[in-house]
């Protein structure tokens, strides 16, 4: 007889239970006179381990539904998180934060995730295939996505006739970028890794109602969890003396992708290589095609600190080189290693430039 499928683990019990106690510590410092040090510290840790749960959760979902799929519905239900932290952060009026949250969440899953899926992967099982057709397919539209999210700022630059108008010009664009993503999402959907397509998954470990569960609960915690972790942010960052720049660039946007931080890097590690990759290219495609546009309009609409797509120059700059890159190292369709240390290398330096803001 065969043995009946494993339910529910010692680390997802882990997970959930460390999920409960920090958002227990979050709560206490967020309402107490803790400091803004703890608080932030205590809320950042339980938005990175509630977007896990999510992560894991749309996983076990996943499994039902293939690869393909699962990488979007993770990608997009991952991104819960940070976009309950703009939205936050908005409200108090923190639109650098925001800027360079989007941004840094495009260069750390372009640059810091995969460069560690890479890593990961090459050391474990040498060069890994990532389909050189899917993955010039998926790279092509996210240079175009992110192509379009900079030409706002493009026009400030040079001053054009636009320029004057870059809250109308920005909204257009978050219209378009929506209406893209919506055409291009049925082919995401339907598209399954080669390598992996071969392999024989385990059945899904958790019950459905379990998987919804935990899926509603997290995405209800996070949210709660975000505000707190804002309302710490800013004291938090004058008593650290950390930059608005440096802070979204790099904190908001690793705490608020750990799903691709914990998946990618375990499907590398797993030698699922081409599902990591889809995991992990995806959110930077749905930061630029979905959640950007997403929170221009709903900027307007909530009556918070509008958003524009008008970045400063070094942030453009940034996204710019991380794309390019990351076209050039997955068009001939294999990973390694050493492609995944100049990843890092590459997110080091930028990080540290805007370290002074």
């Amino acid at each position: 007889m065969s043995s009946p499928p494993r339910v529910f683990t010692r680390s997802d019990a882990g997970m959930v239970g460390g999920c409960a106690l920090l958002i227990l510590a979050a709560g206490a410092t967020r309402f107490t006179h803790a400091g803004a040090v703890p608080a932030f510290l205590c809320s950042g840790l339980a938005v990175a381990l509630l977007a896990a749960l999510v992560g894991r959760s749309v996983e076990q979902l996943g499994d039902r539904f293939g690869a393909g799929a699962t990488g979007v519905l993770q990608s997009a239900l991952g991104n819960l998180p940070e976009l309950f932290i703009a939205l936050f952060a908005l409200k108090a009026g923190l639109v650098m934060v925001v800027q360079a949250a989007l941004i840094g969440s495009i260069l750390a899953n372009l640059l810091l995730v995969l460069g560690l899926s890479f890593a990961v992967g090459g050391l474990r099982h040498g060069p890994q295939n990532i389909d050189s057709q899917r993955a010039r397919a998926t790279t092509v539209l996210m240079l175009l996505a992110v192509a379009a999210m900079v030409v706002p700022s493009l026009a400030s630059y040079v001053h054009a006739p636009a320029a004057p108008h870059e809250d109308t010009l920005s909204l257009a664009v978050a219209v378009i970028l929506l209406a893209l993503f919506a055409v291009t999402l049925p082919a995401s959907l339907k598209s399954k890794p080669a390598g992996d397509a071969a392999e024989q998954h385990e059945p899904p470990r958790w019950p459905l109602p379990l998987a919804l569960a935990l899926l509603a609960a997290s995405a209800v915690a996070a949210a709660f969890v975000s505000e707190w972790f804002v309302h710490a942010l800013e004291p938090a960052m004058r008593a650290l003396n950390i930059s608005d720049a440096f802070a979204g660039l790099v904190i908001v946007a690793i705490a608020g992708n750990a799903v691709e931080n914990v998946v990618g890097i375990q499907l590398a590690a797993k030698n699922r290589s081409e599902y990591a990759f889809s995991v992990v290219i995806n959110s930077p495609l749905q930061i630029a095609l979905v959640l950007a546009p997403v929170l221009v309009i709903l900027s307007r609409l909530f009556g918070f600190a509008p958003l524009t797509l008008v970045f400063p120059p070094m942030l453009v700059v940034s996204a710019a080189i991380a794309v390019l890159v990351t076209a050039f190292i997955t068009f001939d369709g294999e990973s390694d290693w050493g492609e995944g240390v100049s990843l890092l290398a590459l997110y080091a330096i930028i990080a540290t430039a805007f370290w002074w803001g």
